[in-house]
């Protein structure tokens, strides 16, 4: 199996966690206010089928995508949501569920390096399928707190963590900050008590910790004081106060509490 292949895969297994959180939803149960503030659950779903929609179109008319694309400023998502409001709430399941499944199915006919134009920089489709992955799984992670559920952590965080750690430049630059030249390395535990890393094994900078709260951190769905992750380094230190594993402007991160919600 290709990597793109094995993306797609994970990709469609992520889907599936999600919907069966959805499926059972009454039509009221779509309003319940998610860890995000102002956000729904009918919001966090209508995002990921509006933002499958144009990851679609950007693959199909790369030239017309970019033409549309429009300044993103910071309340971009927000609006986004709010006209996605119009659609009953009855029909937002079946908007997500085609929107995915179509961009699966364009996805599929590219190869890993491809490249597609987005609200960021342009990404190889490898990357871009590692995005929707992680989209996925973080607005998941705000519908299960809505409804009050936890969902075990699984090995498709390791493709998480990965984009956690190539954005790192990302955080930076997105701030207008200077991006460090120093590497980080980054050691985690996988969920299954198996260890991860990524970067220098000998660089002087280091993050260790979870799996899951790195992946928590990267997607700004918990605040850096309530992870159990150590920074050594100064380079490293300030890369967990910016990270950002998603493209656009800098998100709202999250209030000190263990709290988890939409930022990206």
């Amino acid at each position: 199996m290709d990597l793109l292949a094995e993306l797609l895969k994970d990709l469609r297994e992520e889907t599936a966690s999600l919907e069966r959180l959805l499926a059972p939803l009454r039509p009221g149960q779509w309003e319940l206010p998610t860890p995000a503030e102002g956000w729904a659950i009918r919001d966090q779903v209508g995002h990921l089928a509006w933002f499958d929609e144009a990851a679609t179109r950007a693959v199909a008319d790369p030239a017309g995508f970019r033409k549309t694309l429009p300044a993103v400023a910071e309340t971009f998502v927000d609006e986004l949501a709010e006209q996605a409001r119009s659609i009953p709430v009855e029909g937002v399941l079946e908007w997500f569920r085609r929107a995915r499944a179509t961009m699966l199915e364009t996805f599929a006919t590219l190869g890993p390096k491809d490249r597609v134009p987005w609200y960021g920089p342009d990404m190889s489709a490898a990357s871009f399928v590692t995005a929707r992955l992680m989209e996925t799984w973080a607005h998941g992670e705000d519908v299960a707190g809505a409804l009050g559920v936890a969902r075990p952590p699984t090995a498709r965080l390791r493709h998480v963590a990965a984009l956690g750690v190539r954005a790192m430049p990302y955080g930076f630059a997105v701030r207008g900050l200077p991006v460090p030249t120093e590497p980080v390395r980054v050691e985690l535990t996988m969920p299954d008590g198996s260890r991860w890393s990524a970067g220098p094994p000998d660089a002087a900078d280091r993050v260790t910790g979870s799996m899951l709260d790195f992946c928590l951190l990267v997607t700004q769905r918990v605040h850096r004081d309530d992870t159990d992750l150590e920074a050594q380094g100064d380079t490293a230190v300030a890369w967990l106060g910016v990270a950002q594993a998603f493209a656009g402007p800098p998100g709202k991160g999250r209030p000190p509490g263990r709290s988890q919600g939409h930022a990206g």
